[in-house]
């Protein structure tokens, strides 16, 4: 099993930065595709970002790109999520998935573990 540990959502005004944190365990952390989604109210979830076990392939959902860079700490076992220039439109809960079966994914199928969600809430 992988367990997902999430940390960093909150309140933000417009503009601002959050950054959010991924802890995982239960598995080398290496050995796992990761990504980040978010699901707004009345919203579909969608992906935010993903990056490859190597950290050398990443995807961004085009309404974040520019402002979001996702990130990897081997030596932490940790995914990131910085989110700069945070806009209204960004409030959704956002959600850390794992997928131990690929490289890399941005389909939300292959991710097999997924976080407890962490509320962003971005004021104007």
């Amino acid at each position: 099993q992988v367990q997902l540990v999430e940390s960093g959502g909150g309140l933000v005004q417009a503009g601002g930065s959050l950054r959010l944190s991924c802890a995982t365990s239960g598995r080398t952390f290496s050995s796992l595709a990761m990504g980040w989604f978010r699901q707004a109210p009345g919203k579909e979830r969608e992906i935010v970002a993903a990056i490859s076990w190597s950290g050398g392939t990443t995807y961004y959902v085009d309404s974040v790109k520019g402002r979001f860079t996702i990130s990897r700490d081997n030596a932490k076992s940790t995914v990131y999520l910085q989110m700069n220039s945070l806009k209204p439109e960004d409030t959704a809960v956002y959600f850390c998935a794992a997928a131990t079966k690929v490289l890399y994914s941005v389909d939300a199928g292959r991710y097999e573990y997924w976080g407890q969600g962490t509320q962003v809430t971005v004021t104007s």
